[in-house]
């Protein structure tokens, strides 16, 4: 699902016919695996135990026409033709209608969010205004802005979707992969055949997961092709079980099949509407991987390929069952029954790939949500390894691969037949829909300007369906359903005990910082030895000083020349281009050589390594010097109220700026720039290089030469290791989020990111207990 494809960086909407149609190729083997396996297991899902399959045919043609419109209604018009229009500069899924609600209303979960984000580039939705223009909208923004229990409400419907999303990623690929290897029962006894189809499922389930820290951009170029072949396949036998067995069987498409179906089948077909669900699962992967592709190539990819082989596909099982009745079991109806015997075993073949292509896209899918959850706040940082370093997006998380696959292993053997697997993926599924429907609602009063009888209409027509649906699949909460609720609250109160435990810190350090005129009070040298070097101190704040800095001065004994208070934060946008990646500043009257620098990143950005996140941080304070503006007038009041910061780009923008260069020797000179060079010889030599206009002033000069200095000597990381508490008085509840919950999640979570590549030896831990 996160798979990128090499067009990523071109603009989609001016691209070639030739480059949508290639997007739309690619989009078969990225987007489409999971819905295209659909077929494999529905109709065994329905017919399970609430309906038989009489000699009428009342049932297997109610079931084609509820099939028929269900992918006519939610996947087509639906996603298709309404949800892929909210997209967020490009980007779709559930945590981009929640980032696109954020910026049109002040409700984001974010804390440390500033005015200066606003004028991101990618902040408004290309280049359009946010400014809600109708009446309803104005009315709809100002009541969520002004009740916080909405804000908490639209946060935990985003994180529903997310938990959702994450337990289809255990689903998925179990009943994917066990309902491919289930063919193998109609060439064996039936008392033989379960116990080979749970082993061999697990082991493939083994290798794929085992595989996944290599990536797929080695093998991503057979994804197309797979979907395609196994697309062509279905398409072909439905074609010839139609023209063979049934001709007439298009005419059960018309909705009056529906009614008969629910007349005669009444509650057990009610029942019966948690397995037929399961023909639109995948279709939320057309809005999520909206940013791997565009618009145009997921609408062809679908309307033209996938939709009508789907469509042929079901016809031609429901034709085969219409002439065959009186199976021996219920197991014998299914996919592979309705295969010509001939060719039988390259169809299993060509199901196992395709259902393992399904599988990695969800998977795939699974990390991408959490890495998104993780830059949003709304979870523990983990490890995020990127398996390609050409193609942007494809990532690997080692802690929740192998979680995934212990949970996979476990339901595979666990429920060891598809009804129950069924039972629980389409809950998730139609959730995560519900999630969506819900959200779109608002985005169409919020950010489209449409009157409320038209967000009415919406989620009349497409949540009732959905309702119905999530009716049918909640009433089986015993019979497997219980998967994904248990997974998902197991989730989300991991999620929300994280996100409630960060803003409590972030609230301490807000209310806890620490007066500019106790810093003017220490004098330039901050009261202790100033060394050579660059101190890196983190902090989460955007501005002030941080209550831990006092804790720093009056437990070190010295302090390095060049100190930057440095906050990576992210913001609730997809991404942020480079030449908007730093915001600079100082903290302090210029003889300090303190400085502010708040670096950030969209919730798909990718964070660089140490080394290089390192030079574009001291390149952006060095141009930040040689650009900015002379103030005279200065008050210690205009420093407490405001920093000004300036927008800084990473090194590659320079263009006209500061650049960096390090070597280890001499170097030659250039004659058609200025170089400010250090007077000292040190191993590691560092030049800046500044263009010959505009002049400089002389403190400007020197100011860039101790930063050059300090450079050379090297760079230190200080961060607070801050122990969280819940403060006296406090509720119980409160007491075992704080104290137990939280505490135990930053115990066992990843540092910052860019820390993870700073050397142990570069890196100074100071302790401080927050009382919240």
């Amino acid at each position: 699902m996160d798979l990128e494809s090499a067009i990523r960086g071109h603009s989609i909407k001016k691209d070639s016919w030739k480059a949508v149609l290639t997007l739309a190729y690619q989009s078969l083997g990225v987007v489409y695996g999971d819905l295209s396996t659909s077929p494999l297991y529905v109709y065994k899902s329905t017919f399970a135990e609430d309906i038989e399959h009489s000699e009428t045919n009342e049932e297997i043609y109610g079931i084609l026409s509820f099939v028929f419109w269900t992918l006519t209604l939610i996947p087509l018009i639906k996603y298709v033709f309404i949800v892929l229009r909210a997209d967020d500069n490009g980007e779709g899924g559930t945590f981009a209608l929640y980032s696109l609600l954020c910026r049109h209303a002040r409700v984001g979960s974010l804390p440390n969010c500033q005015l200066a984000d606003e004028e991101l580039s990618e902040y408004t939705k290309d280049g359009v205004d946010l400014t809600t223009k109708n009446t309803c909208g104005s009315r709809l923004k100002s009541t969520l802005e002004n009740h916080r229990v909405l804000q908490r409400v639209l946060l935990v419907l985003a994180l529903i979707g997310a938990c959702m999303v994450i337990g289809d990623g255990v689903l998925t690929p179990a009943i994917s992969v066990f309902s491919a290897v289930s063919g193998l029962e109609l060439s064996m006894a039936k008392e033989h055949h379960r116990y080979v189809e749970v082993p061999v499922a697990c082991v493939i389930l083994v290798i794929l997961f085992a595989l996944q820290h290599y990536g797929t951009h080695r093998v991503g170029f057979l994804f197309a092709p797979v979907v395609i072949t196994w697309l062509v396949c279905i398409s072909s036998i439905g074609l010839y079980n139609i023209f063979y067995w049934n001709p007439h069987v298009y005419q059960a498409l018309s909705p009056y099949y529906m009614y008969k179906f629910l007349k005669k089948t009444q509650r057990g077909g009610w029942m019966s509407l948690g397995g037929i669900l399961l023909c639109m699962t995948g279709s939320e992967a057309m809005f999520a991987d909206l940013g791997h592709f565009s618009q145009l190539s997921i609408k062809i990819a679908f309307s033209f390929v996938v939709y009508p082989a789907l469509v042929l596909a079901y016809m031609g099982q429901a034709a085969y069952l219409s002439q065959h009745h009186g199976e021996e079991s219920n197991y014998r109806i299914g996919f592979y029954v309705s295969v010509p015997e001939k060719i039988r075993w390259p169809v299993l073949v060509i199901a196992i790939l395709a259902a393992v292509v399904g599988s990695q896209a969800v998977i795939t899918g699974t990390f991408s949500i959490i890495k998104q959850c993780s830059a949003l706040g709304c979870f523990p940082r983990v490890k995020i390894v990127h398996t390609s370093s050409k193609i942007h997006g494809q990532i690997y998380i080692p802690e929740i691969n192998w979680t995934l696959m212990i949970l996979c292993l476990a339901i595979t053997g666990g429920f060891r037949d598809t009804k129950r697997m069924g039972n629980a993926s389409g809950l998730a599924v139609i959730t995560v829909m519900l999630v969506t429907t819900c959200l779109m609602s608002v985005v169409i009063i919020l950010c489209w300007n449409k009157s409320f009888l038209f967000a009415i209409a919406f989620i009349l027509i497409f949540g009732f369906i959905e309702s119905l649906y999530f009716s049918a699949s909640l009433i089986k909460f015993q019979e497997g359903a219980w998967v994904p609720i248990a997974l998902s609250l197991i989730f989300l109160l991991v999620m929300y005990v994280w996100q409630y435990g960060t803003r409590k810190k972030y609230e301490y350090d807000v209310q806890n910082k620490v007066s500019i005129n106790w810093l003017l009070g220490l004098g330039p040298s901050l009261g202790i030895v100033r060394v050579r070097g660059i101190g890196l101190i983190y902090t989460e704040l955007v501005s002030g000083i941080p209550a831990i800095f006092s804790h720093f001065v009056t437990n070190l004994p010295a302090f390095h020349q060049v100190l930057v208070f440095l906050c990576v934060k992210s913001v609730p946008v997809p991404h942020v281009r480079p030449g908007e990646r730093f915001l600079v500043g100082r903290v302090g009257p210029k003889e300090y050589r303190l400085y502010r620098c708040i670096a950030r990143y969209g919730y798909r950005d990718i964070h660089k390594d140490g080394i290089e996140f390192e030079k574009d941080l001291v390149c952006s304070i060095a141009e930040f010097i040689r650009s900015e503006k002379v103030e005279t007038n200065m008050k210690v009041e205009d420093l407490e109220e405001s920093e000004r910061m300036t927008v800084v780009g990473t090194s590659s923008t320079h263009v006209d700026g500061v650049r960096m260069c390090e070597d280890e020797g001499g170097g030659g000179e250039t004659s058609e720039v200025r170089e400010i060079k250090s007077a000292q010889k040190v191993r590691k030599r560092v030049r800046f290089v500044v263009p010959e206009s505009p002049q400089m002033d002389v403190e400007a000069r020197r100011e860039l030469e101790e930063l050059m200095e300090a450079r050379e000597a090297g760079m230190a990381f200080i961060m607070g290791h801050s122990y969280v508490k819940a403060k006296r008085g406090s509720g119980w509840v409160k007491k075992m989020v704080i104290n137990y919950g939280y505490d135990f999640l930053r115990r066992n979570s990843r540092g910052p990111s860019y820390a993870w590549t700073v050397p142990h030896a570069s890196t100074l831990e100071v302790g401080m207990i927050y009382q919240v």
